[in-house]
């Protein structure tokens, strides 16, 4: 006969202990974006509609550079995490692990592409 407690049959489908990590890596980026995005955005409206010498005049500077930079970064990490959490959530077997991958990958490359560009624009 066998003796299986709650606590028993609970062992190994529990949380993995990231939750809480997790949950403020997503709030501080989300208040963090909050202050950045706006700026960001008022910084590229005036700019846009501007000649090519005006744009890269507007995107040279190394306030405006690092604030890109730093939207374009932290913006994909926290589409990253969410994403990955939302596939955890929903998706099961190999197609989670696809998507997941999928997810970062994609982040990740927005990142370099948009860091690249900028590195060519700054300098």
């Amino acid at each position: 006969m066998r003796y299986l407690t709650d606590r028993k049959r609970a062992i190994g489908k529990g949380s993995a202990h990231t939750g809480t990590e997790h949950h403020w890596y997503m709030t501080v980026s989300a208040v963090a974006l909050a202050f950045m995005v706006p700026t960001w955005i008022y910084i590229f409206g005036s700019a846009l509609g501007g000649t090519q010498e005006e744009v890269v005049a507007a995107f040279s500077h190394p306030f405006t550079a690092i604030l890109t930079a730093l939207v374009l970064f932290v913006g994909m990490q926290h589409f990253a995490k969410g994403a990955t959490m939302m596939i955890e959530d929903y998706a099961k077997g190999s197609a989670r692990k696809a998507l997941v991958i999928l997810a970062i990958s994609l982040s990740y490359a927005i990142t370099a592409t948009g860091l690249f560009a900028l590195v060519r624009i700054a300098l």
